[in-house]
Formats: structure tokens, C-alpha cells, sequence
């Protein structure tokens, strides 16, 4: 299955390219699904358009809230909670984000050719494809999987501790929540999967880019060839209308290799208007590696070579945790666990150069196999 991962700043036109995107996948012969939170309704019975999933994180919301109750109905009786009904409820924020998790778990295990998602802006649709790695890393860490392993001790544990241990359900819930996350975070980082970031030529284009992609190799994210949307026509006999044009074109050469599309003077609003728009999803970008170079010969050290294109060293951030190393850049942060040939290692410094973080390891004496 290809996944296309449509994203941009904000009013770029990325719900139309990834409907677009969408609709060329079906002229094409697959079958696609288009995973939007876009209201309008672009597609018209036979169109011979993509099936379309919208969002509604208001009704996810609900459901979820609404099931959770019901399986700790016991936990929260003894609490004396009132339970809520479900025209009661008004949806939190941050809920769009697990609706989408959600779109995305029920995309992974339908029978597609190709999976389209018009994401949220950059750099929220950034944190929404970081959240499954992070979620999963904060349950082993409240509820640590080896301790299910004492269940059948858990009664004889509570008398001894004097406490109560874990219900078996909240082991459950959790098992659950992790599968569910494991399945999104395998579509987000499988080699079909890319990411399509939608721009307009203008000043903020080229900071929107370096943005981007710095968060996407931050985590691991394939990249596919930017698109320059809505470009006027340079031929024009309007002094005014080429003046603009003349300025996109002056912007269109900071974004360096792209894929145009015209700007229809008119916002694409039926199938008809999308054909004229229509981007075939090609085979995905490769996703950026963080080799480890074994220079213990020449330098006595280890070198981790993190690709993170546009970022600045003022922006970094770089902290070494137990066997974890927490990456900040800019508005984002990572925590990989470090490779295990470094896990025996110590930093011993770091450098950015031509949008590369190469952190270097000393081998610890005391933790390094000696040779004789």
C-alpha cells in the first residue's frame, strides 16, 4: 500500500492537492482512500473519485469518552463518579489529533493501492506523526510491560507492599492503546509511505520548507518533491498580473527542485478542477539515514551522522539519557534509543555541518570489550 502524507503552511492549498492527489490515483486504476478533514464536497457520484473518510473528531471524541466510562464503569462506581451522557459532552482540544491516529489505524487495515491523508498544517502534522512513537514510549514507561508477567503474584504482591497493584483491565487498556499505536507508527514509517509538502511561492515559502524539513528528518520522514501551488502565468499582458508572476518566479528558485501547478483563477472546487491539478504519487523518496562511522582507528571515536537539513545550531538541543539521546530542534524533539554499539560509548561532542549532526562516541574502557 502507498501512503501519501499531504501537509504545508497553512492556506497553501493542501486539501486540494491531496484530493487532487487523490483523484489521479483512481484515474489510474487503484484503489484510494482520501482521509480529510476538508469539508467541501469535491467529488460527485460518478466522478469515478476516491473513496472519501472525513474526519469528525467531535463524534471520536464522544465514542471514545464514552467507551471508557462504560469499561471502568466498576473503578469510577466505587469513586461515587456520575457518569456522562453522551449530549452532554463537548469534544477537548488536542482530540483532532487521535481522531486522525485513529483514521489512520483503520486506513492501515483496509485493502488499498494508495491512502491519502490531508494532514494539518506543518508543524502540527509533524507533532500528529511523532505522537504514536512518543504515546507508546510514555506506556512502557507508566506501565512497564515485564510487570505483567506477575499477575498471577499481583494479589500476593499487594498484601506484602501493602498497596494496591494495577487492575487488570488498566494491563489491557494498555496492551490495546499499544497495538493500536504500533500499527499507525508502521504505516507512518514504512518505505511506501512519503511525505507531499504543499507551498505557495512567496516570502514565507522558503521558511515553511526549511521547517518541514528539518521535522521530518528529525523523525525518520521520507520527503517527496515539494509542490509549488497556485503559480500565476508569466506570460500575462497585464502589467500587474506579471509583476506577481515575477514574484513567485523570484521565490520559486529558494525552493529548488519542485513540482508546479497553475494557479486555475478560480478555487477547484468539482473533479473537473482537480483533473487539471492532478499529481500521480510516485514511487516514495528514501527515508533519511543516521549511519554510525566507525573511526576508532584514525580518532579513537564512534561518529552518528544525523541528517537535519535547514537546521541551526542555535536551535539544537542534544541530551544524553540512560541509553536514549533526546534531539531538540527548533520547535521539535525526539528521543531515539541510541544504536546498541553506542549504548557502551560516551559523547564526547558534537558538530553541525552542511545540515548534518554528527555526534561523536568514545568507547567506555569499562564497558568495551578489550582486546588482547
Amino acid at each position: 500500500m502507498r501512503t501519501l502524507l499531504v501537509t504545508g503552511p497553512g492556506g497553501a492549498g493542501r486539501s486540494t492537492v491531496a484530493a487532487a492527489s487523490a483523484l489521479a490515483g483512481t484515474r489510474q486504476g487503484q484503489r484510494t482512500l482520501l482521509v480529510t478533514g476538508d469539508p467541501a464536497d469535491r467529488f460527485a457520484p460518478g466522478d469515478g473519485g476516491p473513496v472519501v473518510r472525513r474526519l469528525d473528531s467531535g463524534a471520536y471524541f464522544r465514542a471514545e469518552l464514552l467507551a471508557f466510562q462504560e469499561r471502568a464503569a466498576a473503578a469510577l462506581g466505587l469513586l461515587g463518579a456520575a457518569p456522562f451522557a453522551e449530549e452532554e459532552l463537548t469534544e477537548l482540544p488536542g482530540s483532532d489529533r487521535f481522531a486522525l491516529l485513529r483514521a489512520l489505524r483503520d486506513a492501515a487495515a483496509g485493502d488499498w493501492d494508495l491512502v491519502v491523508v490531508d494532514l494539518p498544517p506543518v508543524p502540527d502534522a509533524i507533532a500528529v506523526l511523532a505522537l504514536p512513537e512518543h504515546l507508546r514510549r510514555y506506556l512502557r514507561r507508566m506501565l512497564p510491560p515485564e510487570r505483567q508477567a506477575a499477575r498471577a503474584l499481583r494479589p500476593m504482591l499487594a498484601q506484602l507492599a501493602g498497596v494496591p497493584m494495577p487492575a487488570e483491565w488498566l494491563y489491557e487498556t494498555a496492551a490495546r492503546w499499544d497495538a493500536e499505536l504500533a500499527n499507525v507508527q508502521a504505516l507512518v514509517e514504512a518505505p511506501t509511505t512519503s511525505v507531499r509538502l504543499v507551498v505557495e511561492p512567496g516570502p514565507a515559502a522558503a521558511d515553511a520548507l526549511r521547517t518541514a524539513r528539518t521535522g521530518l528528518a528529525l523523525h525518520g520522514l521520507a520527503l517527496d518533491p515539494v509542490v509549488a501551488n497556485r503559480l500565476l502565468p508569466t506570460a500575462s499582458p497585464d502589467p500587474w498580473l506579471s509583476g506577481l508572476a515575477a514574484q513567485q518566479q523570484d521565490h520559486l528558485k529558494a525552493l529548488g527542485e519542485v513540482q508546479e501547478l497553475p494557479h486555475l483563477g478560480r478555487d477547484p472546487r468539482t473533479a473537473d478542477d482537480l483533473a487539471l491539478l492532478e499529481l500521480p504519487a510516485a514511487p516514495p523518496a528514501p527515508a533519511p539515514e543516521w549511519p554510525v562511522e566507525d573511526r576508532r582507528d584514525p580518532d579513537g571515536v564512534l561518529v552518528w551522522r544525523i541528517p537535519l537539513p535547514g537546521a541551526a545550531k542555535p536551535d539544537l538541543g542534544l541530551v544524553r539519557r540512560g541509553d536514549e539521546l533526546v534531539l531538540t530542534v527548533g520547535p521539535f524533539r525526539r528521543i531515539v534509543p541510541l544504536p546498541s554499539v553506542l549504548r557502551r560509548c560516551t559523547v564526547s561532542g558534537a558538530g553541525l555541518a552542511d545540515g548534518v549532526l554528527s555526534v561523536r562516541f568514545a568507547p567506555d574502557p569499562d564497558l568495551w570489550p578489550r582486546t588482547r
